[in-house]
């Protein structure tokens, strides 16, 4: 809309600006000729300053942070869109001669440009990127290339099924905590799942694994809160260390544990 009203201002510079009834035997081809150019004040004050608006408007969208001695260029391009609205209603209010087409189409250009400029923050619909917003961070598939820091499971890492090493820490570390194995008991006995309100025992066949989510999804305490205790975020690998029913206890980065209810969708490493 910015862009469409930007491009009508520029058309109706070119246009007219008073249009009246040339007398009888007088010479008024000069006056009917008469445009925005061969005014420089009201060419930049109105015309010109309504284009700029709009495409620093265009420009701030497509260049989200882009600012001029700290203001926002979607906010300088507003201003403009604003003051050449506000040259135009004045001009077009103290002419002597009737309004030509080239100031009448000015004004409803300025009109449309500075209400799409100063709704655009405001109306969610008027919010959408010029482009397609970037696609969020997809996981590299399992045994790729290993990358610095934690959230990759590298090349080393045994397939799923098999244990990680260096613990729940960060995968392919030469020391860490080994995940805690359930000893027997004296007598051969295993240990048997509690009896009363308490949580039941992981199942004897899950093995940790790498998971990475397709969207951000929330992580709760293993106490059952309904407040969650993190977020995780796609493109980074976590670690599932124990089975919760429809949900997986995982880690993160900085060693905290949770349960994630939704494990729809899931990458497995």
């Amino acid at each position: 809309m910015v862009i469409g009203a930007a491009v009508v201002l520029f058309i109706a510079s070119f246009l007219g600006l008073t249009s009246f009834d040339c007398p009888s035997g007088v010479d008024c081809s000069g006056f009917e000729k008469t445009n925005a150019w061969d005014s420089l004040g009201l060419l930049m004050s109105m015309f010109l300053s309504g284009v700029i608006g709009a495409a620093l408007i265009v420009v701030g969208r497509g260049m989200p942070g882009r600012k001029i001695a700290g203001i926002d260029l979607g906010q300088f391009g507003v201003a403009f869109c604003i003051f050449a609205l506000w040259t135009a209603f004045w001009t077009i209010i103290d002419m002597d001669a009737d309004a030509g087409a080239g100031m009448i189409l000015g004004l409803l250009a300025t009109i449309a440009l500075a209400a799409a400029a100063v709704a655009a923050p405001l109306v969610p619909a008027l919010k959408a990127p010029l482009m397609g917003a970037p696609r969020p961070q997809q996981p590299q598939p399992y045994g790729g290339q290993p990358q610095a820091g934690y959230g990759y499971p590298g090349a080393q890492q045994p397939p799923y099924g098999g244990q990680p090493e260096g613990g729940y820490g960060y995968p392919g570390a030469a020391q860490g905590v080994q995940p805690a194995q359930p000893q027997p008991a004296q007598g051969g006995q295993q240990p048997q799942p509690s009896q009363g309100g308490g949580q039941a025992a992981p199942a004897s066949d899950f093995a940790p694994f790498w998971f990475a989510v397709p969207v951000a999804r929330p992580l709760y305490a293993e106490d059952g809160s309904p407040t969650p205790i993190a977020e995780l975020a796609p493109g980074t690998w976590y670690l599932a260390v124990e089975q919760r029913g429809q949900g997986l206890v995982a880690q993160t980065q900085d060693g905290r544990r949770g349960v994630l209810q939704d494990t729809t969708g899931i990458q497995r490493g």
